[in-house]
């Protein structure tokens, strides 16, 4: 089984049942299957094949998902990557990639009209632009062959790229297996059937949004209703409007939706599952949460993109008492260890690394082979998060290895902000922490020494013309020196605590 076969069984299965709404469209499984085959045709025509990698830029649109299975029907690999990348980046990630073709949004086109590249075929969605060819048109062009793709399980399928320690962005490399071993658990564990709705308005170039959402309703037939960005009233639209039944969202999602006036006249009775990850919620969170969504059934998911995503689950019930845990189990198909630096698992109460295994592992880094190998013990995947069980089996993260700061359900890397802010001609210290947000998680803060007075303004500026808006530091202080220990190693602690 490979991903392209799930559209095109489902276009047999169910060929008359919805299968993507959104953005003004309504489109059946046959329907879908059919643009999905046509630009399938089209890409071949112009050379894209079997382990060729294909970019695609796009938000939460139904061309997303048509090109995603085109590609995968080609035996290609996809390489979704976020909406919010500036041109730099997505420079970055079309080189490391080696990628043959780009597919992107119209409305995202002016962070790549700018792009110089001869040897990359360039597609966008809306009218063809001088070297920009209209994949919709591509995908309208009716093909009467019928291509089938025939990867195998242990074939590349996706490469997703996410911040390494390093502040370059790491290609973390799947198979066909990988990506239908963690969308098979979410299936099971959030009961997933052909009548289920799932709403995406988490980007689909995440890992838990495409893989375990989105190809865990191809698995089963259900129908997925597609929302380009978040805002509370969107969310609240969509569920009442598409009667939906499964949501997954960062924490920061559900706080700010809770806090809509309007929320309890709101008729939300058809969610059966509110799913949420990438940071814990804490039981006074929880509870509001709660009270606002008219739920009990509040699952955390807990994992990391390297591991499919997979990890652990704590249901409902659980957060009455456990709130702020990330459960007591693995998911399905999916083991848990806690470790010391030794590699001997841990007794209740001591903090030990997360280690996890199953087959969502990635098959490693792209390219990197070295950092593959750092980031495995064996056949377990190293987290980097560290945590200890509690009296009743419960798992609670206390702190992580690396300064990964989570804003919003997004990791952001702080060396590679300090690496632009160094890169200013006034800046010659700089260092970058997460603080506490109230309801983004984090939020970041970034510290620096520079040789005159250097306005917030400046350095926001500066930033954001090489960075993603979400990494640009929203708090800056600037002081006179950054502490160091005596090696000349700068001292994050002492930011964090305020002592400076």
């Amino acid at each position: 089984m490979n991903l392209s076969q799930l559209l095109e069984r489902n276009a047999r299965k169910y060929p008359d049942s919805e299968a993507v709404v959104g953005m003004g469209q309504r489109l059946t499984f046959r329907e879908l299957d059919r643009l999905a085959n046509n630009a399938a045709h089209a890409l071949k025509e112009r050379g894209i094949g079997r382990g060729d990698k294909v970019v695609l830029f796009m938000p939460n649109v139904p061309e997303f998902i048509t090109a995603y299975f085109a590609v995968q029907r080609l035996d290609a690999v996809i390489v979704p990557i976020s909406a919010k990348l500036g041109q730099k980046e997505i420079e970055y990630i079309l080189e490391h990639s080696d990628a043959k073709a780009l597919l992107a949004h119209e409305g995202l086109f002016e962070a790549v009209k700018g792009l110089k590249n001869e040897k990359l075929l360039m597609f966008k969605t809306g009218e063809a632009m001088d070297t920009w060819e209209s994949f919709c048109e591509l995908a309208a062009l009716q093909s009467e062959e019928k291509l089938s793709s025939d990867a195998q399980d242990d074939d590349p399928s996706t490469i997703l790229y996410t911040s390494g320690t390093t502040g370059k962005p790491k290609g973390v490399l799947f198979s066909h297996r990988n990506v239908l071993t963690v969308a098979g658990m979410i299936c099971v564990e959030m009961e997933m059937k052909p009548e289920s709705r799932l709403l995406h308005m988490m980007p689909l170039s995440h890992s838990a949004p495409l893989h375990l959402f989105l190809a865990a309703g191809m698995i089963v037939g259900a129908k997925h209703v597609l929302v380009p960005t978040f805002t509370p009233n969107l969310l609240l639209d969509a569920v009442e409007s598409e009667r939906t039944t499964h949501f997954f969202g960062a924490p920061v999602a559900y706080l700010m939706t809770a806090k809509h006036p309007d929320i309890a006249k709101r008729d939300l009775s058809s969610m059966k599952w509110w799913i949420y990850g990438s940071a814990p919620l804490s039981a006074g969170e929880v509870k509001f949460v709660q009270d606002a969504f008219q739920t009990d059934n509040l699952v955390c998911v807990y994992g990391l993109t390297e591991a499919g995503p997979s990890g652990t689950l704590m249901t409902g019930p659980e957060h009455r008492e456990k709130a702020g845990s990330i459960g007591r189990r693995a998911a399905l198909h999916t083991e848990i260890r806690i470790v010391d630096d030794a590699g001997q698992d841990v007794k209740p109460g001591e903090v030990g690394e997360i280690l996890l295994r199953g087959e969502g592992n990635m098959l490693g880094y792209y390219k990197s082979e070295e950092a593959t190998k750092e980031t495995f013990l064996g056949d377990w995947l190293k987290t980097g998060d560290l945590a200890k069980f509690d009296e009743d089996g419960f798992i609670w993260i206390v702190d992580r290895k690396k300064d990964l700061i989570i804003s919003g359900g997004v990791n952001i890397y702080p060396k590679e902000i300090e690496e632009v802010l160094l890169a200013h001609p006034d800046i010659h210290e700089a260092a970058v922490i997460g603080v506490p947000h109230a309801e983004w998680g984090e939020t970041v803060k970034a510290y620096f020494a520079a040789s005159r007075e250097v306005s917030a303004e400046d350095i926001k500026t500066f930033v954001s013309e090489q960075l993603a808006s979400f990494k640009v530091p929203r708090l800056i202080e600037q002081v006179e020196a950054l502490p160091r220990n005596a090696s000349g190693k700068i001292l994050k602690q002492p930011l964090r605590e305020g002592s400076v």
